[in-house]
């Protein structure tokens, strides 16, 4: 049952779900997310605990929008049992609509589930899984700290296939450490060769907070990683994968719906330790907020409802939807720019004019996108949008 809150929402905009589950089986080196090591999971009390979270934030979304998608993300959610998961949809269901084709991912790492749990899942309500994959190389698997092997990714992307979804994507990363120009393209091609529907292909990132970051692996050559990218975009797009996103391709209809709702600038409730939501109201405000990080406060009474908020200003919201929207191959619009951030274009005439000029974005079709040259450059582009 939804609750009116203070500040009712903005219907046109599509509204997510967010669920953090926040243990894993071992804390990789390059992972900077809000995951924890441990050997038991207290499964029970933290679903109630996330559904005492889901109550609160419908109060506060204070509307009656429909979800267009959840995501069940982490750390590693297949460490849940099928019943937590069950029992975690259910509780959802029961208290907000989703749209009738809502999509519900869940992500999953091989090792921790098989077939049977798969299936499982997707009785429970899944639509779609998220397989950790990362690369199909046993050496470059034990480099990132992974507990499976080549076989047993191929063993989750044909449980996958089973369990009757509508679709699932393979999480791959380049540049990994020692990779070579082959080994990186080998990945791509076995990704292909599965028959994936959805793959997204990013360049590893060394991030602060990491073991990685303290201390450092030996990384491919620039020259390399530039030779990967256009060798890897060039097989993706012959094989008949769109790439809509910067680092997400995706064969016919089988675009992640929760992420682009992400990327333009929607909102979605957060629910889960450390989990971060965005809502708009009718009033015009625009508040992130995010719930406390650490397991045990999270469980603690009162911890599944606390949160630190903020509103952003213009100059944030700005920032926020140029960094998500110019990701997208089709870019944004004048119409979507202002309904997301209740702010006129003429807000990023100076940026957009320059950008244009140096040929890192395009305006064309009422539409501005970035160029190849912008999107080989995105942060510098991004950075214009930056206040101060």
């Amino acid at each position: 049952r939804r609750v009116r809150g203070s500040a009712p929402a903005v219907p046109s905009i599509p509204l997510s779900l967010y669920v953090h589950l926040p243990w894993c089986e071992k804390k990789c080196p390059y992972c900077d997310f809000n995951s924890h090591q441990r050997v038991s999971i207290p499964e029970d009390a933290y679903i109630s605990a996330l559904l005492r979270d889901l109550d609160a934030e419908l109060e506060a979304d204070g509307g009656a929008r429909e979800l267009v998608s959840v995501f069940i993300g982490g750390g590693t959610p297949s460490l849940f049992s099928v019943a937590a998961i069950a029992r975690l949809l259910e509780g959802i269901r029961a208290r907000v609509a989703l749209r009738p084709d809502a999509e519900i991912t869940l992500e999953a790492n091989p090792g921790s589930v098989e077939g049977q749990r798969l299936a499982g899942y997707a009785q429970a309500g899944v639509t779609r899984f998220s397989l950790g994959i990362q690369s199909f190389d046993d050496a470059a698997l034990k480099r990132l700290g992974r507990l499976h092997q080549r076989r047993g990714a191929q063993a989750a992307i044909a449980a996958a296939d089973a369990a009757g979804v509508r679709g699932y994507n393979l999480d791959l990363m380049h540049g990994l450490p020692r990779q070579t120009l082959a080994q990186g393209l080998s990945d791509v091609e076995q990704a292909l060769a599965a028959g994936a529907p959805h793959v997204s292909w990013y360049q590893l990132t060394i991030e602060p907070n990491t073991r990685f970051y303290r201390q450092r692996p030996r990384l491919p050559e620039d020259t390399v990683l530039a030779t990967l990218e256009a060798q890897g975009s060039r097989r993706l797009r012959d094989a008949g994968y769109e790439r809509y996103e910067i680092s997400a391709w995706a064969q016919p209809g089988q675009r992640c719906v929760h992420n682009l709702n992400y990327w333009r600038f929607g909102d979605y409730l957060a629910i889960g330790a450390g989990a971060h939501g965005k809502l708009s109201s009718a009033q015009g405000d625009i508040m992130r907020y995010a719930k406390t990080r650490a397991p045990d406060d999270y469980l603690a009474p009162g911890g599944a409802t606390r949160r630190q908020r903020r509103c952003l200003g213009a100059a944030d919201r700005i920032a926020e939807f140029t960094m998500n929207a110019l990701r997208l191959a089709e870019g944004f619009d004048r119409a979507l720019f202002e309904a997301r951030t209740d702010l006129p274009l003429e807000a990023l005439a100076a940026p957009l004019a320059e950008l244009v000029d140096e040929g890192l974005l395009v305006r064309e079709d009422c539409a501005i996108r970035a160029t190849q040259l912008g999107w080989r450059f995105l942060d510098e582009v991004l950075g214009r949008f930056l206040p101060g």
